[in-house]
């Protein structure tokens, strides 16, 4: 009988009486894969293609890394994939400029998750789709009108001109996005949220906000009401 692969890591597993005299390297292979699993890291460029992980039986392969991150400034929305039926948990730091684009990560044949620019994750494939176990949300600033991800937390500069912020499309319950007036210019260049089809506050109108100083928090609530404060 010969050897079969371990249906998540790939790992050679080896019947007793078979191999001999080559134990030793092909169990030190098994553990470089072990030890990727556990402590890879990869930066995979994205911005040009959607990538394909791969899990290849008994060798090095970028899907089995344990942390990735995302990198490149996006062409176009981005999908990155791992293969179906693999259940394993991943830290992915989305490093990416998502200009204006959107990046999920997914099983083939799932829908997996949408990621937002600059944030980190824990993230875990049952092996059919991969699910959210927990997101680090990071600050970051913006100058210009863009359209943001949920997850979002924004210090919204308005010195140079007014900001439009659009929300994000097909909206979950739960998705929050937050603003912050980083240089209290609000009431000179407003900051404009753009609705993106959804309701803000139950109206269907964008939301100008020209109060200086201003920090605030939308929730997705559900279609009737749409984006909710979370404070004002």
């Amino acid at each position: 009988m010969s050897s079969s692969f371990s249906s998540d890591l790939k790992l050679e597993l080896m019947v007793t009486g078979e191999n001999a005299g080559t134990w030793g390297d092909l169990t030190n292979n098994n553990l470089n894969l072990v030890q990727q699993a556990i402590a890879g890291y990869q930066a995979i460029d994205v911005a040009s293609s959607d990538v394909a992980l791969v899990m290849t039986d008994k060798t090095i392969s970028n899907a089995r890394n344990a942390t990735l991150k995302l990198t490149g400034t996006l062409a176009a929305n981005r999908t990155v994939t791992i293969p179906n039926s693999i259940e394993k948990v991943y830290n992915v730091v989305d490093g990416t400029d998502h200009a204006g684009y959107t990046l999920t990560f997914k099983t083939v044949s799932g829908t997996g998750v949408l990621l937002c620019e600059g944030n980190c994750y824990v993230l875990y494939s049952d092996g059919t789709n991969v699910e959210k176990a927990n997101e680090y949300r990071k600050w970051r600033t913006v100058t210009a009108s863009e359209t943001v991800q949920a997850g979002a937390q924004l210090f919204v500069d308005t010195n140079g001109g007014a900001v439009t912020i659009t929300l994000p499309a097909s909206p979950a319950n739960g998705d929050e996005v937050h603003f912050i007036d980083s240089r209290f210019t609000f009431d000179a260049n407003a900051l404009t949220v753009g609705r993106n089809s959804s309701k803000i506050a139950n109206a269907t109108s964008d939301l100008v906000v020209n109060t200086e100083g201003a920090g605030f928090g939308l929730v997705y609530s559900g279609s009737d009401v749409g984006w909710t404060y979370m404070e004002k």
